[in-house]
């Protein structure tokens, strides 16, 4: 994909819902972009800060005195809120004790290269001096200040990367908007009417008043017409033609990266460019009771995990009423920023790992240097005299610890690959780096593809599931049930591709669990099949088989099993595998 970049206006006319269009802005001096050049920075970076912050701050979880369930966030929808009786929650919002250029710095010192917050979430309230609506932090709260205004001020100023969240289909403050069905007071409008009125001169706004921005952050998308997010789409793409986008804006609009919520996947998924978002404690937005930070061990673990797998990390903080983070963030953040003085080169700019095993040991990240391969070996558990085993043929030129090239470490090879000698203590650091210089490129032992065996038969495990359009957990491996577990999202996607070569009819049968009838989609070879999935039980570690039905296969060659879920029929299962034999 290339866009274009050119000097463009572009002409909103606001009037009736069906009138109001988006004009293609008159493209001129046009320059092609590619996804590579726009990608570039954002694949160097590996690791930036995700910011969730609004009125919700000030309940902090907690309505008439009862904590409510979900992260802080939603808390007008999970204590059934009327908008009249949230708003008053925009009076008490006055965080005087924000500093975005600390902020920043402490982003930065983290070890964070680009910073992305929430401008609207789904409440409806904007964090931004917003021409479209009064409902925001200028015009509705003792504060007075635009936040996104300053953060971008200063992002530049500190050379960090800077985006939006954007709730484009929810908002509960809105007649037009998606979400709140509990208000009975709300005179509903169309949706189409929300975006064109709100959303969508929003967007424009902070599209062409914050400078350059690098991310725009969709979220929770919802049926709406094509129009519109057809809309939505082009004036992002038209005003800032070098921006980001993720995968959330609509089922037709991959964006440019995947994206997984609390969990990264067990391996390297298919997609080119993907992140892992996670909270730095329980709650997306700041809640009082939220006390379940991750550990400094945890969350490094996490920045190198989807490092070694390629891809992004998103480490959301949540700054309170006063406009500070709690120590234990703070704390942590620092404490990440430590390891990465020492370790960022095993970070920054690295490769996925060349081998497809997942290491007991540890990670691996890599880089390619004069065409040879520089191994990065992230070593989880550190013994005197173990070995580490890394499945590849090659040659070795130097072995070193990353934060002291003199100290060395010597290599065998194996039929199985090359084993690297640990000696003496562990490094004084939560996970050490080993750097592994090759002679030449990696050349990695094959993992067997997922096929047929002797006997025709293809078995799909939960651990090699690929996943799309997460939102939430969604849907996740649980190791200690080995299966793809609380599978609760029915946006969420879980397919497998895997080699066929003796063509024929196949049977599909999935072991799962569940405390409720389902249905899903069962699709295969272009063959959809709705089925429904009867209650195995409350006990759900115990998994049950459900035949999914009889699907044809005509040739040799590469195939994809999906599974989706019906929407408005689905609930959580567990799934352990699919088997498909022939008949």
């Amino acid at each position: 994909m290339k866009r274009i970049i050119s000097g463009v206006l572009v002409v909103l006319v606001f009037g009736s819902a069906c009138a109001q269009k988006v004009v293609k802005p008159e493209l001129t001096k046009t320059k092609e972009i590619s996804d590579k050049e726009r990608m570039a920075w954002w694949e160097e970076a590996r690791f930036g800060m995700f910011i969730h912050w609004g009125i919700y701050t000030v309940p902090a979880g907690f309505y008439k005195g009862e904590a409510q369930t979900n992260s802080a966030e939603w808390i007008m929808n999970k204590g059934r809120i009327q908008i009249a009786e949230y708003e008053k929650f925009a009076d008490e919002f006055n965080p005087e004790k924000f500093n975005a250029k600390e902020f920043v710095a402490l982003a930065k010192q983290a070890g964070m290269k680009y910073m992305v917050i929430t401008a609207k979430h789904h409440d409806g309230f904007s964090m931004f001096d917003s021409k479209a609506s009064d409902y925001n932090i200028v015009d509705a709260t003792p504060f007075k200040r635009d936040v996104l205004k300053e953060l971008a001020k200063a992002c530049q100023e500190q050379g960090i990367k800077f985006g939006f969240y954007y709730s484009q289909a929810q908002d509960w403050h809105h007649p037009g908007g998606l979400g709140n069905n509990w208000d009975k007071d709300l005179k509903r409008v169309s949706s189409d009417e929300y975006v064109y009125e709100k959303a969508l001169p929003e967007v424009k706004q902070l599209l062409t008043e914050y400078g350059s921005i690098a991310i725009f952050w969709w979220d929770t998308p919802r049926a709406m017409t094509k129009s519109v997010v057809d809309s939505l789409h082009h004036i992002t793409t038209a005003l800032q033609p070098r921006i980001i986008t993720n995968d959330r804006l609509g089922d037709d609009y991959p964006g440019d990266h995947k994206t997984f919520e609390r969990n990264g996947p067990r391996y390297q998924p298919e997609a080119k460019y993907w992140e892992l978002c996670k909270p730095i404690s329980g709650s997306w937005g700041y809640r009082s009771d939220d006390n379940n930070f991750n550990s400094v061990q945890t969350l490094i673990r996490d920045l190198i995990d989807q490092s070694s797998k390629g891809g992004n990390f998103l480490l959301n903080v949540s700054p309170t009423r006063e406009g500070t983070l709690r120590t234990e963030a703070t704390e942590r953040l620092k404490a990440i920023g430590g390891w990465m003085r020492e370790n960022s080169e095993a970070i920054y700019g690295t490769q996925a790992s060349p081998t497809s095993n997942i290491p007991e040991w540890g990670r691996i990240t890599m880089k390619t240097v004069d065409n040879k391969g520089l191994l990065y070996l992230h070593v989880y558990d550190w013994k005197d005299g173990a070995s580490l085993p890394i499945r590849l043929k090659n040659n070795v030129e130097a072995c070193y610890l990353l934060a002291n090239k003199k100290r060395t470490f010597k290599t065998n090879a194996f039929e199985d690959g090359i084993q690297v000698q640990l000696t003496g203590e562990a490094p004084d650091s939560v996970v050490p780096v080993i750097v592994l210089k090759l002679k030449e490129m990696p050349n990695a032992l094959p993992q067997k593809p997922l096929g047929q065996d002797e006997t025709g038969i293809v078995t799909l495990p939960a651990v090699r599931a690929q996943y799309e359009n997460l939102q939430g957990p969604g849907a996740q491996y649980d190791d200690h049930l080995d299966c793809v577990g609380s599978w609760d999202s029915e946006t969420a996607r879980v397919y497998w591709s895997f080699e066929v070569d003796k063509p024929g009819s196949l049977n599909v049968v999935a072991g799962y669990s569940g405390n409720k009838e389902t249905e899903i989609m069962v699709t295969l070879n272009g063959q959809s099949k709705t089925v429904k999935i009867p209650a195995s039980g409350e006990n759900l570690k115990r998994f049950k088989s459900v035949e999914l039905g009889d699907f044809n296969i005509d040739k040799a060659g590469k195939y994809e099993f999906s599974l989706m879920p019906v929407a408005g029929k689905w609930h959580t299962i567990n799934l352990k595998e699919v088997t498909l034999k022939q008949n």
